[in-house]
């Protein structure tokens, strides 16, 4: 047997935290051979990330230690050794693709420079030769217009875009092992397919090892020869791929499995009264240029959409990241300006003044993307559902808000005891369900939920969409639900509409969008969310 590229043995890290040592990752062992990629999956908090970061040393010390266990780099130790020598290997011959892109790089540096940093320090090129391999980079890794996104800022960049320049920095060496933390997570289904494939072609073009961590199973079966299932710090199960998913031996591996969002969506009464209607809906942003800032053109953001949206229904909205989707909930919710009417229940809010809306929106409501970035951190989590309550004047006194409260978190799945505690003391499931309990105490008809369940893990998603059916059906809530997963869209949508450059491209009844898709966009949509096979580097279905 050849000597594996990278030994685990033993792995185990402890965080000293005010409430005293939480043993994160526990008794970890995995090797990964040459040219092997190795799938590290389970659920957020499992201890994947916490894990990986170990291979490097890049925990922090003293919060985070390691009281025992061997990290093996090419039969050299990696546990204590001397910074220089990491210095070395970060970056060179291990290199890590971050989550959230848009996080991981500098936003006052542009791409050029981030890339260029990478070779300056590890390879002591000059600037013309960093420069041509920079643009080789970025030619590799399938970034349009590599030439001119030289000198792009990230914030210019889609977060496809972004993803690849994180890719190409973290290829710029050619590293040998190449460690992918949750890389697409944050994408749209046919970005997604993209970057795995590209994935695939550069391992295959450097013959580099791959420690890929993810949550979503379905990537898994595509990219990992083998697979470490984690839960609560531990390995519970380790196998090759279609060995773990043809007869997984672990309740917990059997639980991840079954966890994909299910069921069928709730259907509206056939004299169901219409919530929410639009008709050539536009929101267009101008682009101003010249000495005067004259308008010279205009973004458009959404252009001509037609909704409708009846009480006990969920009408879903699905594209790729800029295609107007959140743009077409705001504008609905009179957040942003637009043109074209808008009627709630018959009444024409696009000529409402503000002044007679805000009674009005206490029945129409938001559930965002993020539970931890709309939730006050310094707010409790009584203060934050209650403060809705306060605006519109329910309940009359402390008490009778602090009830109502309580109903409202025992309703999304919460228990009302938990009430005085802060966002951060909560896990992301729990965040979004209080997110949901701020939306229903106020006791809507009309919910936008934008991208509710993308930043969770597959079985917290189908627990979501579980709570979001029953309480749709216990108040004959109307939504509005926007997102690029496909999956979790069937599974709770009774109308689709697909949106692309803020148009409709197609718009119907859930069934028929997934079953019979009309147009090329939409098939090369349910080919990425259903077939990650079927469809090409270019996002095209193969044929």
């Amino acid at each position: 047997m050849a000597e594996p590229l990278l030994s685990i043995k033993d792995l185990s890290v402890d965080f000293s935290t005010p409430g005293g040592l939480v043993h994160a990752v526990r008794q970890v062992s995995f090797d990964i051979a040459k040219g092997e990629t190795l799938a590290l999956v389970g659920e957020s908090g499992s201890g994947k990330s916490v894990s990986a970061l170990s291979v490097l040393q890049l925990l922090p010390y003293p919060v985070a230690r390691h009281p025992g266990g061997s990290v093996l780099f090419e039969g050299e130790e990696m546990m204590g050794a001397a910074q220089d020598k990491l210095r070395a290997i970060r970056g060179n011959d291990i290199a890590i693709i971050f989550q959230e892109p848009m996080t991981s790089l500098n936003p006052l540096h542009t791409v050029e420079k981030q890339v260029n940093e990478v070779l300056f320090i590890h390879k002591g090129l000059s600037r013309d030769a960093a420069r041509t391999r920079t643009l080789e980079l970025l030619k590799l890794v399938g970034l349009a217009d590599a030439e001119k996104r030289l000198s792009a800022f990230p914030h210019e960049l889609s977060g496809g875009q972004r993803q690849r320049v994180m890719i190409a920095m973290a290829l710029a060496n050619e590293p040998k092992l190449l460690i992918a933390d949750e890389p697409t997570t944050a994408l749209d289904v046919t970005i997604q397919a993209q970057i795995l494939e590209l994935l695939r072609d550069l391992q295959a073009q450097f013959g580099m090892s791959m420690l890929f961590i993810t949550h979503d199973l379905g990537i898994v079966q595509k990219m990992a020869q083998r697979v470490c299932v984690m839960n609560q710090g531990e390995i519970v199960e380790t196998g090759p791929t279609q060995q773990i998913f043809d007869d997984p031996q672990h309740s917990y591996t059997q639980h991840l499995l079954a966890a994909e969002p299910s069921g069928a969506a709730l259907q509206p009464a056939g004299d169901a009264p219409r919530i929410m209607h639009s008709e050539n809906l536009k929101v267009w942003f101008p682009i101003k240029s010249g000495l005067m800032r004259r308008t010279t053109d205009h973004i458009r953001a959404v252009d001509g959409i037609t909704v409708d949206v009846r009480e006990g229904q969920t009408v879903g909205v699905v594209g790729e990241s800029g295609s107007g989707k959140t743009t077409l909930g705001l504008a609905l919710l009179r957040l942003i300006s637009s043109d074209g009417p808008i009627e709630f229940e018959g009444k024409h809010l696009d000529v409402m003044h503000s002044k007679h809306l805000r009674p009005l929106r206490r029945e129409m409501q938001i559930v965002f993307q993020d539970p931890y970035g709309s939730l006050s951190p310094r707010m409790s989590i009584a203060q934050i559902i209650e403060e809705g309550l306060k605006v519109h004047k329910i309940g009359d006194t402390p008490a009778d808000r602090d009830l109502l409260i309580a109903q409202a978190m025992e309703e999304v799945g919460l228990d009302p005891a938990s009430r005085h505690r802060y966002p951060h003391e909560f896990s992301g499931g729990q965040r979004q369900r209080v997110a949901i309990a701020r939306a229903i105490v106020l006791k809507p008809k009309f919910i936008v939920l934008d991208e509710p369940t993308s930043a969770l893990d597959r079985s917290v998603q189908a627990q979501i969409i579980d709570l979001l059916r029953e309480l749709q059906a216990k108040h004959k809530l109307a939504y509005l639900f926007i997102s690029h997963d496909l999956k979790v869209v069937r599974a709770i949508s009774d109308q689709v509409i697909v949106m692309r450059n803020g148009k409709v491209v197609e718009q119907g009844p859930a069934a028929q969008i997934f079953d019979q898709p009309k147009e090329d966009y939409t098939k090369a949509l349910m080919a990425a969310a259903f077939d990650l096979e079927a469809v090409g580097a270019d996002g095209v279905i193969a044929t």
